[in-house]
């Protein structure tokens, strides 16, 4: 296909700055470009954030020229594809209007031809505040609709089709970009345009039909060349502007979500009038089982007739300046879930719909997507021009992204019932803006049902099921939850074993950033967690505060802040490890966990696993764990200790290792060889001790479990108290030896939450682990930054915190 690439250097003014014109580049966002030409300072670093607001107040225009040859004239059309255009913007050709975009998520394809001429052409982007139109258009209302007051900075962003979290979140900064942030580009079509391809699925035992339907120009008598893994059809086009093939397959290879199989991909390319699309197809069948029972009912994902436990945590924006988006720091994220065994991702609903690459790289890698409608913790109008204005971004969204076999959920929203019952307006007169919501929901879900009538619509999450508007943050017996009683409302680490949810799709529990990751932002002097700039980069009102009260009730208090920024890591890995553990203990009444959040958009304070520069915290090492595909969890009764083997692979497992029992001057106190085979979805009780053998001892012990499967090594330990500031641990003193990329670990007592940490890029193949004494560990360092890690590599653990 002939394109001509409107991507790279544009230019950037403001008429509120008629001195002001820099180069800014597209895809890109004009805060970068502002820092780029060093305009404004790192928004990122110290408190900075305060003084680049400046930038919100102003109108702003991105303008270039383009040439356009005699050939390229004669076309039939010239269409000029624009999407992601963030966000109320007038597109200009030769100063000409041919489009007024009001809507980020909205996919425009335009005919400029009669705009433009022979030789050079000018396109020029208009971008308008937000902030005065969400003003404007909250006093047309009919009747006040609250908006997200506790996350967002500026008010009415919920009137405002742009990514919600723009104007800050409890873990994000307030920077109201404005840019495109997709490819820009115009197709040179001679004859018939080729608008779009969409596939869809019928199986049969043993074999699948796949329909291929082509959408063009109203023109007949076209040649279309349809190719799917090498098997070619021709068509031709029809007047109606639309026509389709069926490819049958015979023993299709199955794409399986990660853990579970393989994810072959075939290929499918369609060719008309010397334009391609070309597209990677999954072979999958997909069920999503709300049977009744006599629980409740199940939430539970089935891919080719196999109950699936779906681990994973949900993805906010990468960056809160789109222009540092890139493919390697996509692939670097994504491949860091599937690396702690995740198999699901939640595009959460105060975001964005992710750009074409996040779910390319999704289906590769095997990570289901639950994809949530671009709506999250305020309540939203239902008026018909705001239904005007999302009609469309539904649409074209679902057409965009319906042929992608990882996505396996739309859903309506986040939080957005919950809300209801958030915010005076609503609480006083909560029958009007259910019947609003509703109106608004049921839009949106026929819109996606008419879309795409393969896959389920979920109302909301949390929500316990069809248009049920219950309490789904405390009803664990169908539908999914979001638990956050331990984190917002104080309660201790084992209140996540008071629930047995179906699926929990949100839960979570803040850590500070490593050390490593604040010395990249906090100047030296501000090192301490009062200090401006550490509050600056704490979003959450009470966040610090939860994370030094959880301190004294857990652990002896940390002697420094370099061991304060260490221990809430060791915190929050163990609050979120207890929720998980239990929960796949007790499989299959709970079939996912999903935690809050995968990712930072900047460097913070926040609940991800993953801090800002791609570095993994401690909770992401024991995710790794946590979430094998075979686990064995400790599981406490009132006259027992057990462990139990999870096993979420489609065959039987088997499982070599040890139990040990062990005082904290590391004497032996048991040991217990374990040797089992589980089959496939099992759930079983591999070993157990009766509590009296051990009550005695039990502030003064801990046991450890290390086991093989399919040659992997899996570690875990149990205390007999989730207060570690009670237990009588020495003082361990670990003995490290470096060659190349391999670390050994050697201690004199038992160590725990052994946790590796350099100023480099690269992860290690374990940390935050249980280490015995006389018996080395050996880690390998997953990188190439050796230098770095020789002159700047610390070794953390629990006893040394104090």
């Amino acid at each position: 296909m002939s394109q001509i690439s409107l991507n790279g250097k544009w230019i950037l003014t403001s008429p509120a700055h008629s001195h002001l014109a820099i180069p800014m580049t597209v895809p890109g966002d004009n805060y970068h470009a502002l820092y780029q030409a060093g305009i404004i300072t790192n928004p990122y670093m110290g408190t900075n954030e305060n003084e680049v607001q400046w930038v919100r107040e102003c109108d702003w225009h991105l303008s270039q020229e383009f040439s356009l040859s005699p050939q390229e004239m004669s076309a039939a059309s010239l269409i000029l594809n624009l999407s992601r255009v963030d966000t109320l913007a007038n597109v200009f050709i030769n100063n000409e209007l041919v489009l007024s975009s009001t809507n980020q998520f909205q996919r425009h394809r335009i005919d400029i031809k009669p705009f433009v001429k022979p030789g050079d052409n000018t396109i020029s982007v208009h971008f308008s505040r937000v902030d005065e139109e969400a003003l404007s258009r909250a006093k047309k209302l009919p009747m006040p609709i609250p908006w997200a007051v506790g996350n967002n900075q500026l008010p009415h962003m919920n009137l405002i089709r742009k990514t919600q979290c723009h104007s800050g979140w409890d873990w994000g900064i307030c920077l109201m970009v404005s840019g495109i942030y997709d490819p820009i580009y115009i197709e040179v079509v001679k004859k018939i345009e080729l608008s779009s391809i969409e596939t869809a699925q019928i199986w049969y035992q043993g074999a699948v039909d796949l329909t291929v339907n082509v959408k063009h120009e109203c023109i007949a008598g076209q040649a279309i060349t349809v190719n799917f893994n090498d098997e070619i059809h021709t068509l031709i086009s029809h007047e109606s502007g639309e026509t389709s093939t069926i490819f049958h397959i015979e023993n299709p290879e199955l794409w399986w979500p990660s853990g579970y199989g393989e994810q072959p991909l075939y290929s499918l390319t369609v060719e008309l009038d010397e334009q391609t699309i070309t597209k990677r197809v999954g072979l999958r069948q997909l069920e999503l089982n709300n049977k009744n029972d006599e629980i409740g009912s199940a939430m539970e994902f089935v891919i080719n007739g196999f109950p699936i436990n779906s681990k994973g945590a949900n993805w906010i924006p990468m960056d809160a300046m789109p222009s540092l988006e890139s493919e390697s720091r996509y692939r670097e994220l994504l491949t860091s879930a599937k690396d702690a065994n995740m198999n699901m991702i939640r595009v959460w609903g105060g975001g964005q719909y992710e750009s074409e690459l996040f779910y390319d790289l999704c289906d590769e890698l095997g990570l289901m997507v639950w994809q949530d409608m671009m709506f999250a913790c305020s309540l939203y109008p239902s008026t018909d021009a705001f239904l005007k204005d999302v009609e469309p971004e539904i649409r074209q969204q679902i057409q965009r992204l319906k042929d992608h076999p990882s996505i396996v959920l739309w859903c309506g929203d986040n939080e957005v019932i919950g809300a209801i019952g958030w915010y005076d307006e609503s609480k006083n007169n909560k029958t009007t803006y259910t019947v609003n919501y509703d109106r608004l929901n049921r839009n949106i879900a026929q819109w996606i049902a008419e879309e795409d009538p393969s896959r389920r619509f979920w109302t909301s999450s949390p929500c316990n099921g069809d248009m049920d508007f219950g309490d789904a943050w405390h009803n664990d017996n169908r539908g999914d939850m979001h638990f956050w009683d331990v984190w917002h409302s104080g309660k201790s680490f084992d209140a996540y074993q008071d629930i047995k949810p179906r699926f929990c799709s949100e839960f979570g529990f803040q850590s500070w950033p490593s050390f490593s990751e604040v010395k990249t932002f906090v100047p030296e002097e501000d090192w301490n967690v009062t200090s401006p700039t550490f509050e600056g980069h704490q979003k959450n009102g009470r966040g610090n505060s939860i994370i030094t009260e959880m301190f004294t009730r857990y652990f002896r208090f940390p002697s420094n802040f370099e061991q304060m920024l260490y221990l809430s890591q060791v915190q929050q890995a163990i609050a979120i490890k207890t929720g998980c553990e239990y929960w796949r203990a007790i499989s299959p009444i709970c079939r996912g966990m999903l935690y809050w959040q995968l990712n930072d958009n900047w460097p913070v304070s926040s609940w991800s696993s993953i801090e800002y520069s791609g570095r993994w915290k401690q909770l992401h090492y024991h995710a790794k764990r946590f979430f094998a595909p075979t686990y064995v969890p400790f599981e406490e009764t009132n006259s027992e200790l057990r462990i139990r083997a999870v096993n979420d692979h489609r065959t039987e497992a088997h499982i070599d290792g040890t139990v040990y029992w062990m005082d904290f001057n590391g004497e032996l106190l048991g040991k217990w060889a374990v040797n089992y085979t589980i089959e496939e979805d099992g759930n079983d009780v591999i070993w157990s001790l009766s509590k009296e053998k051990f009550q005695v001892s039990e502030n003064n012990s801990f046991f450890f479990i290390e086991i093989e499967v399919n040659g992997e090594s899996i570690q875990n330990t149990w205390f007999a108290t989730p207060k570690l500031k009670q237990l009588t641990m020495k003082k361990a003193k670990i003995n490290l030896i470096q060659s190349g990329t391999m670390l050994t670990l050697q201690s004199d007592n038992p160590a725990f939450f052994v946790h590796l940490e350099h100023d480099g890029k690269g992860q290690f193949s374990d940390s935050s682990f249980t280490l015995l004494p006389e018996k080395p560990v050996t880690i390998e360092y997953l990188g190439d930054d050796i230098e770095t890690l020789k002159n700047t590599l610390r070794v953390y653990d629990l006893s040394n915190s104090y």
